[in-house]
């Protein structure tokens, strides 16, 4: 008998399910985040973590914020975070190519929301942490990268070349290159995605916390326009 699947999954299947129904292309970047996200729980299955309860604790806490904001946009865009508008907005335009589709709902997802799980993740537990521990912490979040770096071809192979032919060939010229350039991209956004949570939980004061939050946000906004 096939293992269930957890909840978060089926949820995003759904959802991939209803906008292709509609060829709403928003189902570009969940259909990548779907993918990433099993084989995250394979990993974990793997025991590929220092702490796989921890890793998956914050992969359901990072699928919330993405589901919040999306719920968010569908009842009121504005009520939705900024470069969430963006996104989804971007991504409903029909000139906008899949590509652009994929990196800005990438952008808005690791550059702001995984910021926020991280904190929300660490932050009752940081001060009690030990040096080793936090190390822990660090290296889990980096084992990630390997795992999307694994997921990349698969997500050009689902994802992208069905919507876009064009990068079958480009793939195919250059080889395992534009793989490694976006791997290369992600993991970059993920180092400083650390570095911003490490700043957020210095950070003491409400007004101080906020003030932070909005230039991450307004940063990754502006590698949203990049992008775009």
């Amino acid at each position: 008998m096939p293992t269930p699947e957890v909840p978060v999954v089926s949820r995003m299947a759904n959802q991939i399910h209803e906008w292709e129904r509609v060829a709403d292309q928003r189902s570009v970047f969940l259909s990548c985040y779907l993918l990433m996200t099993r084989n995250i729980l394979s990993a974990i299955e793997q025991r590929e973590f220092h702490d796989p309860t921890w890793v998956n604790s914050l992969m359901e806490r990072f699928a919330d914020y993405y589901f919040v904001a999306l719920e968010a946009y569908e009842q009121e865009p504005a009520s939705a975070p900024a470069v969430w508008q963006f996104a989804h907005d971007t991504t409903r335009a029909p000139r906008t190519l899949a590509l652009q589709k994929l990196l800005v709902g990438i952008n808005a997802h690791i550059n702001f929301d995984l910021v926020l799980s991280l904190v929300d993740m660490l932050g009752p537990e940081w001060d009690t942490l030990a040096d080793d521990q936090r190390i822990t912490r660090y290296n889990d979040h980096c084992h990630v990268n390997a795992v999307i770096g694994r997921t990349i071809d698969a997500v050009q192979e689902q994802v992208l070349d069905p919507v876009m032919p064009l990068m079958a060939i480009i793939d195919e010229l250059l080889g395992p290159v534009d793989e490694e350039l976006v791997s290369h991209l992600i993991t970059h956004w993920r180092e400083t995605v650390w570095h911003n949570a490490m700043q957020l939980l210095e950070a003491n004061e409400p007004s101080e916390r906020s003030r932070l939050i909005g230039q991450i946000e307004q940063a990754a906004l502006r590698i949203a326009n990049l992008i775009v």
